[in-house]
């Protein structure tokens, strides 16, 4: 039987209960041996992340300290220029050629999919699980290809029918938390609490105070 390895990327900038939470769910739902979360250095098409990339690296290490089905690859924070998922899944399949890898996609990322670079190499390379609200069915989602549409699947034991090609809808709860809020929060003097792990509002906090000290020094 194949492992099953999922696939996390973003920007990460910070992590928070919004990435944790709906990634827990799909490893133990979808069977998952692990998750990786593979934070970029430089996304392809969003400005530059607000924090520089050892802190969000230090900071995913302190978010997954606790679950040892998450693990950390830093192969996108080493390459230089922008990251293409399709680059990056390649470089995975040369490490582990006989596992079944799973992009773990939100379901607004996956209505864009089809926009991505090089999509229907992506399906030769990995399965992509796309994490949906409960309930939710196929007739939310945008139109896709018939390619794509074809590829669905409800039922999270195909993933071990092969190395790619399934595309599974994958219930999670989803939690309105977002990066771009975090930030404002911040930035505001506004608390930050349950939106992310207390590690990373205690990093976040020393990481700025000495910010502030390099500035006045």
């Amino acid at each position: 039987m194949s492992k099953l390895i999922g696939v996390l990327g973003g920007t990460f900038d910070p992590v928070h209960y919004g990435h944790l939470r709906p990634a827990l769910e799909v490893m133990q739902q979808a069977g998952l041996d692990e998750v990786r979360f593979l934070p970029n250095r430089q996304p392809p098409h969003r400005t530059r992340p607000w924090l520089d990339a050892d802190t969000r690296k230090k900071l995913i290490q302190l978010a997954i300290a606790d679950e040892p089905g998450f693990v950390l690859d830093e192969r996108e924070l080493r390459r230089d220029g922008p990251s293409f998922m399709v680059d990056t899944l390649a470089d995975l399949r040369c490490d582990f050629p006989d596992a079944a890898l799973c992009l773990l996609l939100g379901s607004d990322a996956f209505a864009g999919f089809t926009q991505w670079k090089e999509w229907q190499a992506i399906l030769g390379l990995c399965h992509i699980i796309v994490m949906t609200r409960p309930g939710a069915e196929l007739t939310s989602l945008p139109a896709q290809p018939a390619a794509v549409a074809a590829c669905i699947s409800h039922d999270a034991h195909s993933l071990r029918n092969g190395l790619h090609g399934v595309i599974l809808l994958q219930s999670v709860t989803q939690l309105d938390i977002s990066a771009s809020r975090i930030r404002e929060c911040m930035q505001q003097g506004l608390s930050t609490r349950y939106l992310l792990p207390d590690s990373i509002i205690d990093f976040l906090g020393q990481h700025r105070e000495g910010e502030a000290c390099n500035l006045k020094n």
